[in-house]
């Protein structure tokens, strides 16, 4: 089992006990206790309910440890606990995060005059990037969104957003932050591998336009369920020919396009007016490390509030806190920058590739398997799937999945995730670190088959 028994993923315990072991870290005290004794105290009562990442059996969500250069940049920033939105408030800091977008801007592709800012969350990013659209379309309409809002539109409640129904929820947070509803936010179909179907979008959009005003498109690049990567160049043609934003959500998958194998599947990233990337996800690099990318990058100055203490106007010197909202941030670039300087670009790429080889291999496995049914074809790391069963009715099969799901995080020997695709359980499993190994998922597998024989004996 290549040694994924040394440690427990997590301690299994449940939310009460959990609540009940943790409740004396917040039992404060007028005297202090000793570091010893702190320590002691965090490594009995908290670390056990933390998921660990490492385990070469976690394969649930988008998550891994600070791999070697990223823990020493994180290490740094903590013992200096720089602010950067500001050059008064860390110089370096606000010039390293300039010149790190640079470099990943042109590492990516985007044209020349593009720019960035590392935000909290790829939640925030899409977002912010939602509201530069709204801004923008504001703008062909000859006002200022950030003075009027959405009053300064004649119709808004014919304002739209479409994505795919696959799309992150985030989304959904967007349109509710900006006023505009979950009303306003339309999906689109997708085609047999999840991927937006262009095709079925051009007639949704003829359709749409005649009543509505479509100023904002998402296209993902690696869908939250299944990684699946919509095909961006048909779909900018279309923001193109109805003068719709073009957004570009990548939390997950952006980092895929580094990998010469992988970039085509990427193509025409860079004709997008705003891409979100979450390089903790899978570089390694601690949370929170996203970051949101403008094709043009004077659509930041959208952003921009001055005052007469910080990001004062006429003020030369870099101020990044002046592209999104936080005026205070974590100095998220600096382990990211001595991540990739550790790793060298071609130790970055072949950890990016490790798990896609092994989801590839493991899908390949699936495939022959007359126990699976597979939901789609992996574009990215992700796989989802279903266990069959003979003696189980079509009408329980969405709880016989997720029976296997409950019963499997119960026991803790591995941890995967459980979703719905157009109302049908699966099971879902990611690979994400570079401990990813197709024979650790084949005997997960095994293990998964096992409880599901278990629970098939409780149906009648």
């Amino acid at each position: 089992m290549e040694n994924n028994d040394v440690f427990p993923i997590y301690s299994c315990a449940s939310p009460q006990q959990v609540l009940e072991h943790l409740k004396p870290l917040v039992n404060f005290q007028k005297e202090g206790m000793s570091i010893n004794n702190l320590k002691q105290m965090v490594e009995e009562r908290l670390v056990p309910h933390l998921m660990k990442y490492n385990h070469p059996r976690f394969f649930s969500m988008f998550n891994d440890i600070p791999e070697k250069g990223a823990k020493f940049g994180a290490e740094l920033a903590l013992e200096y606990n720089q602010g950067v939105t500001d050059w008064y408030v860390s110089p370096g800091g606000a010039m390293l995060e300039k010149l790190c977008i640079n470099t990943l801007c042109n590492l990516f592709g985007f044209n020349p005059g593009s720019d960035g800012t590392f935000m909290y969350s790829g939640t925030y990013a899409n977002q912010e990037a939602l509201y530069l659209a709204l801004h923008w379309k504001a703008e062909q309409e000859g006002f200022n969104f950030a003075k009027e809002g959405l009053q300064g539109f004649d119709n808004p409640e014919q304002l739209i957003v479409l994505s795919s129904k696959d799309a992150h929820f985030s989304l959904k947070h967007a349109v509710r932050m900006l006023g505009l509803g979950e009303k306003n936010l339309f999906t689109l179909a997708t085609d047999e591998n999840r991927r937006i179907d262009v095709e079925q979008m051009k007639k949704t959009v003829d359709k749409l336009k005649e009543k509505y005003d479509i100023f904002c498109i998402v296209a993902t690049t690696g869908t939250t369920s299944t990684g699946s990567i919509d095909p961006v160049i048909p779909i900018s043609q279309i923001c193109s020919n109805i003068k719709a934003w073009l957004h570009v959500d990548g939390a997950y998958g952006l980092a895929y396009s580094l990998i010469p194998e992988y970039k085509d599947k990427f193509s025409g990233i860079e004709l997008a007016d705003s891409v979100s990337w979450d390089p903790h996800k899978q570089f390694g690099v601690p949370i929170p490390n996203s970051i949101l990318f403008l094709r043009r990058g004077e659509d930041f100055n959208r952003m921009f509030l001055h005052s007469d203490y910080l990001y004062r106007e006429g003020d030369i010197e870099p101020s990044p806190g002046l592209k999104s909202p936080p005026s205070t941030r974590p100095f998220s670039a600096l382990s990211l920058v001595t991540s990739i300087l550790y790793q060298g670009m071609d130790g970055v790429i072949e950890r990016l590739k490790s798990p896609l080889i092994a989801i590839k291999e493991f899908y390949n496995y699936l495939k022959v398997d007359p126990d699976i049914d597979l939901c789609h074809y992996p574009d990215t790391g992700i796989i989802c799937f279903r266990i069959k069963s003979n003696r189980i009715p079509e009408s329980q099969m969405n709880d016989f999945q997720k029976k296997i799901y409950d019963s499997v995080i119960a026991e803790g020997d591995c941890s995967i995730s459980f979703t719905e695709i157009d109302e049908v359980a699966a099971l879902r499993l990611v690979t994400v670190s570079s401990n990813s190994k197709s024979t650790i998922l084949k005997k997960t597998l095994s293990d998964i088959k096992l409880i599901a024989k278990r629970i098939e004996k409780e149906y009648n």
